[in-house]
């Protein structure tokens, strides 16, 4: 057994145990360590592998569970007939442009505006529908976040659990020998499947940067690292991240329609985007937000608040330049496109950072009122709103347009008072030496674990037997943390409120049990416990509580003359079926849609 290994995690990284982060001198004085636990060991189980055949698209890679689900949404009903009538829209536009703005409360979007009633945040509430009670899927992480906007499937139906998660049925990267490789590999759609995560255009070779960012590529596929992506044992061939998704997406059947498309956001690993054809988004523009920052800053573009808004503002200029009939770098000629938009990081890590340029992250005392340095935050969104507004008005587009405006995920807590920050990797050793303590001769039980306000743990035995004794070891044992003053406090049941084990999650996702991605156990967070090995962050998301999930929807469209509200809950991955009705596109074009029933979001 190799010994686990430690590394520095810069404070504006999620505490992701797969990862690896090059060693910072100041990390280590300020506690950011964090264990490594994902464990390329081979699994003494494998789910039977199959291969998908998509619609309108290749056959994908075997995944070994993608034709697990059985036509089933998740609460394991069957799905609707395609032909049923969606409800939704009452008009159509040409464009759809979706802006999803990373940690964005609901209740932060209603004071925002309350106090600022001539913003253009304001102008999208107050000329739009408002859906005041949305939630995001669980986990609340960015990537089955904007997975599901742009599907319209929950992560037992896309297959997409996290950035960073495990697969029992492939092959770890690198695998050359297939037929003699035992499978269970981490599949880390992140920085870590660049070809050079230190670089803002991942490893493309621009020179001249950061200010020649817009001339990156808009087919960021080609900066991924075939080596850091897990192998597919069927073919022994890399699963990038397009083939790993198990449904299609909005950009695929804009595309099977005639529309152009395009996408900015974080990783290149959001190809994923397009979809198992491979070739959803026409134009998408994708620099590594966790690569080194330029001068003045240091560390990655998320350890101070201004460079993440400097990075962001790449992003606003390759969304203006698609406005104005380009391509993201303004050098080309192009459509504007049918479906466009972009991901902001700025709010997001305000939330996260306990100081950043002088002034205090997070929210005041209380939790209801952003602090100096969030504020900051949301006047830059509003700000590069409004630039959207104004482009769109002169560009003629305005009156063809509807601006859809939510978050990925939220952030949690949004009280300090009742934050407490848990190292996962004690819990973690605990559990393993409980294993091997019952079962003299066994390996470590944790395989791999993805835990930032949620805990997902992949064992290296597969069995009920395995997940219960799991689970009942984390309900069992205490947790020893620290406050938001770094004082110390425990938390019971590992800091978890709830958790499920084998294929109890199974149901919780609406999955089958032969599904070799869903993890062996998910523990739900009690209120204010985020898992990180150091004392910088205040808050973070992936969980399941309000904090998380509670993120604005507000659809604005040329006809929208006056604010409207819908106080019903609803989803955001109800956002897929509602961008192609509000196109004239058919909704049930979605598989995701077909199998889960997802329906378009309520007449406005």
């Amino acid at each position: 057994m190799k010994p686990i290994r430690r590394y520095e995690v810069p404070p504006g990284h999620k505490n992701r145990p797969g990862t690896h982060f090059p060693i910072d001198k100041n990390a280590r004085a300020k506690g950011l360590i964090l264990k490594k636990t994902a464990k390329k060991n081979g699994l003494a189980t494998a789910a039977v592998l199959g291969a998908v055949l998509m619609a309108g698209s290749a056959v994908a890679p075997a995944m070994a569970d993608d034709a697990s689900r059985g036509g089933q949404n998740v609460q394991g009903q069957q799905g609707p007939d395609s032909s049923k009538d969606q409800g939704g829209q009452g008009e159509t536009s040409k464009h759809v442009l979706l802006l999803s703005v990373d940690g964005l409360h609901q209740k932060d979007l209603d004071l925002y505006v309350k106090n600022h009633p001539t913003s253009a945040l304001a102008s999208l509430v107050n000329h739009g529908t408002s859906y005041t009670h949305a939630q995001t899927p669980v986990p609340s992480d960015s990537f089955p976040g904007l997975v599901g906007q742009l599907t319209g499937g929950n992560p037992g139906t896309t297959g997409v659990y996290y950035d960073d998660t495990f697969n029992r049925a492939l092959l770890p990267a690198g695998t050359t020998d297939c037929k003699n490789t035992a499978p269970g590999a981490e599949v880390a759609f992140t920085e870590a499947a660049d070809k050079n995560q230190n670089a803002l255009d991942a490893g493309q070779g621009l020179p001249g940067l950061p200010g020649s960012i817009l001339n990156m590529t808009g087919q960021p596929g080609a900066l991924l690292d075939p080596a850091a992506l897990p192998v597919d044992p069927a073919s022994c061939k890399p699963v990038y991240p397009h083939q790993y998704l198990k449904v299609n997406t909005v950009f695929e059947v804009a595309k099977s329609a005639g529309l152009s498309t395009a996408w900015s956001d974080k990783h290149p690993a959001y190809e994923i985007l397009n979809g198992p054809s491979g070739k959803g988004v026409d134009d998408l523009f994708t620099p590594e937000i966790n690569s080194k920052a330029a001068a003045p800053f240091t560390g990655d573009w998320t350890q101070d608040n201004a460079a993440t808004q400097q990075y962001d503002g790449y992003k606003v200029q390759a969304v203006l330049n698609e406005i104005g009939g380009k391509d993201h770098s303004g050098t080309k000629t192009a459509a504007v496109p049918g479906i466009f938009g972009m991901n902001f990081q700025s709010v997001s890590t305000a939330q996260k950072l306990p100081t950043s340029d002088g002034l205090t992250g997070g929210y005041l005392q209380g939790g209801a009122v952003p602090g100096p340095l969030l504020s900051k935050a949301l006047d830059f969104v509003n700000s590069s709103v409004g630039k959207f507004e104004s482009a769109l008005a002169a560009s003629g587009q305005a009156k063809d347009t509807t601006v859809i405006l939510s978050a990925k995920h939220g952030q949690s807590p949004m009280d300090s008072s009742t934050l407490t920050r848990v190292p996962d990797s004690a819990i973690i050793d605990g559990l393993n030496a409980a294993w091997k303590s019952a079962h003299p001769g066994s390996a470590d039980l944790v395989a791999f674990s993805t835990d930032d306000d949620i805990m997902q743990l992949w064992l290296s035995d597969h069995s009920q037997a395995a997940a219960q004794f799991a689970k009942d070891y984390l309900a069992a044992h205490s947790a020893a943390g620290n406050d938001i003053n770094s004082a110390a406090k425990t938390v019971p049941a590992s800091g978890l409120s709830k958790v499920y084990a084998g294929n109890e999650v199974a149901r919780y996702f609406g999955t089958q049990t032969s599904d070799a991605r869903y993890p062996d156990i998910l523990g739900i967070a009690q209120t204010g416990v985020v898992y990180t090995g150091g004392k910088s962050k205040i808050a973070e998301h992936g969980g399941a509580n309000a904090d998380d999930r509670d993120v604005p929807l507000v659809i604005s469209g040329a006809n929208d003359h006056h604010a409207r509200t819908v106080d019903s809950t609803v989803e955001t991955t109800q956002i897929a079926p509602t961008i192609l009705k509000t196109l004239g596109l058919d909704p049930n074009k979605l598989q995701a849609v077909q199998i889960e029933g997802t329906k378009a979001l309520p007449q406005r």
